[in-house]
């Protein structure tokens, strides 16, 4: 098929010829962030103590690939939330978060495929836990904030896998669950937006980039440019 075919308005595929089945894959594996859900946590945490400008535009700059060093970029943000209250992030959640279209539907669809579905993000596990638990995920992988007396620190809590999930982090937790699981990564899905998802979609069957960076739209196996996360049904039948 010619490359940066468009299968239906808005959903664009690249070096794939469907059909394709749900059952040729047995995992999915999401970015967070503008991915599942609407929303940088990061830069709405920042709003908080009034430097969402600041924080979004190094966010922003990151995501397109423009900074070559993910973890300091995330450092200096993280710094820049010191002071933010526990209470301010709840509001966050309650307030601003919400599931992208589509999400709830596509993972669904694969876990009633018998798909297992992992989420590896660049954010803090203060959200990826709840996105977990309301999407029923088997395995997440993100960063830990560092709170004392009900505040942000300005600083990630280190964890037994490293410091910081960034892009090769992303990509040796989704080999890892391939391992886990007894899966070869051709077996696996990567859906993302930014470019430290770039990693972990260079090595699956099927990469997918949703409403994504222009790096990702042009590096990824099918981008999908309008509508909602479970046009990827579109692609993959039952």
């Amino acid at each position: 098929m010619t490359p940066a075919t468009e299968f239906a308005p808005g959903l664009v595929i690249q070096r794939l010829a469907p059909p394709l089945s749900l059952s040729s894959f047995k995992l999915i594996a999401f970015d967070m962030d503008s991915t599942l859900i609407n929303i940088e946590c990061v830069d709405e945490i920042a709003d908080a103590v009034g430097r969402k400008t600041e924080v979004a535009a190094i966010t922003e700059a990151a995501m397109r690939g423009e900074i070559a060093d993910y973890k300091e970029s995330l450092r200096l943000r993280v710094a820049l939330l010191k002071g933010v209250s526990v209470a301010s992030m709840e509001a966050v959640y309650r307030e601003r978060l919400r599931l992208n279209p589509g999400a709830a539907a596509l993972v669904a669809a694969c876990k009633g495929a018998g798909m297992k579905v992992l989420l590896v993000s660049g954010g803090f596990t203060f959200f990826t836990d709840r996105v977990r638990d309301e999407l029923g995920i088997d395995f997440t992988r993100s960063n830990v904030l560092e709170i004392e007396d009900g505040l942000l620190t300005g600083r990630m809590v280190d964890q037994p896998w490293g410091d910081i999930c960034d892009g090769e982090e992303k990509k040796k937790m989704l080999l890892q669950t391939c391992a886990q699981l007894g899966l070869r990564p051709q077996q696996a899905i990567a859906v993302g937006d930014g470019a430290n998802d770039l990693p972990m979609m260079g090595v699956v069957g099927l990469s997918v980039a949703y409403h994504a960076k222009p790096q990702v739209r042009a590096e990824a196996m099918v981008a999908i440019n309008e509508g909602g996360l479970d046009r990827l049904l579109e692609l993959l039948r039952a």
